[in-house]
């Protein structure tokens, strides 16, 4: 881990929240996620948007502007799987130059960038965190994409009697995607519901979601545990299973083109990059020595100041819910890539 990167690490860890709030918002976080349903629906907003505070500058330190997973091919690449990987849903929704394209849950806008440069259509990003909006308009800039490329907030996990809207008349958009976002909505059907609406008849929504399989077993413990840490570590309600997704779809009016869990097919395991016991030297701040080093110079910069109190907390339940995924994987009881490919009927 260099000077310059451990810096700009703990130069971001909190977001918005400020430095000598960051420790009180870690154990917020931690006291919403593990109340009861009632008081975690009330707080999700809240919750979710200090997750997001609080993790994203290891995020990207780690993982790159695009937090998402991808199929891999043997000699690939991990930024060169994401890449096809974004492609691919980019040439499933059919998109080109002129499409009006709206990404639910953006993040920072990697894969915004990549699929509005790949297919020279217009993306419109939707995020609840302000940080992230921050961060995704500076890299916009930098990678020459603002003019076609924007943001807009969005409090999509707030659940009240209504689904609040999102800010955008019925039918205004050529194609809608996510990519490991929507499994942050508490409410999946009003969440698809809401994206039915702002879509065009006779256009597609694509998403890869975060679920549950087959091979969950709610009665074994073990899986309990692992699905629990990765909600705790990943910032999720309750994790879904491809069955609830795809009924969702249905009751929130989609035509359900094709569905399918695209990690089966993987040449290579989805988890394999956060796998400590692989060895990798183009992505060595995931492994089991990067993290060391990660995690000392974390636990270094906080004791000198550099750091808020509080980041050393923040990579600890990053770490546990980076092993529980691997976990999940290596079990097959979780993906991280349920694909579909939804239709909005004509009128």
């Amino acid at each position: 881990m260099s000077k310059s990167g451990a810096l700009d690490l703990a130069s971001g860890v909190g977001g918005k929240i400020g430095k000598k709030e960051v420790k009180s918002a870690v154990q917020k976080y931690e006291k919403y996620h593990f109340g009861d349903d009632e008081e975690r629906k009330a707080n999700y907003t809240d919750m979710v948007n200090k997750y997001y505070d609080l993790v994203t500058s290891f995020y990207e330190y780690g993982w790159g502007e695009s937090f998402h997973f991808a199929p891999r091919w043997k000699g690939e690449s991990l930024r060169e799987s994401i890449k096809r990987h974004e492609h691919f849903l980019a040439l499933q929704l059919g998109l080109k130059k002129g499409h009006k394209v709206l990404d639910v849950g953006c993040g920072i806008g990697g894969p915004l960038r990549e699929i509005a440069k790949f297919s020279e259509a217009s993306v419109t990003g939707v995020n609840n965190n302000e940080y992230q909006i921050t961060r995704g308009e500076e890299l916009n800039r930098i990678a020459g994409v603002d003019k076609t490329c924007n943001y807009v907030k969005w409090l999509f996990l707030i659940m009240q009697t209504d689904f609040m809207q999102m800010p955008f008349p019925d039918n205004t958009f050529d194609a809608i995607f996510g990519i490991e976002a929507t499994c942050h909505a508490p409410d999946v059907r009003a969440c698809y519901k809401e994206i039915y609406r702002v879509l065009k008849p006779g256009q597609c929504f694509a998403a890869y979601e975060w679920c549950i399989t087959d091979c969950f077993d709610p009665a074994n413990l073990e899986h309990q545990r692992i699905k629990g840490e990765v909600e705790l570590g990943n910032g999720l309600p309750d994790i879904r299973s491809m069955e609830e997704c795809l009924e969702a779809l249905k009751l929130a009016g989609f035509e359900v083109m094709w569905e399918k869990d695209v990690a089966v097919d993987s040449p290579l395991p989805w988890y394999l990059p956060l796998d400590k016991s692989q060895i990798s030297l183009s992505n060595f701040r995931v492994t089991a020595v990067g993290r060391f080093f990660t995690r000392n110079m974390v636990k270094t910069l906080e004791f000198l100041g550099l750091a808020p109190e509080g980041s050393q907390r923040v990579q600890a339940f990053l770490e546990q819910a980076a092993d529980a995924l691997v976990e999940g994987g290596k079990k097959g009881i979780f993906t991280p890539m349920y694909f579909f490919l939804a239709r909005k009927p004509l009128l």
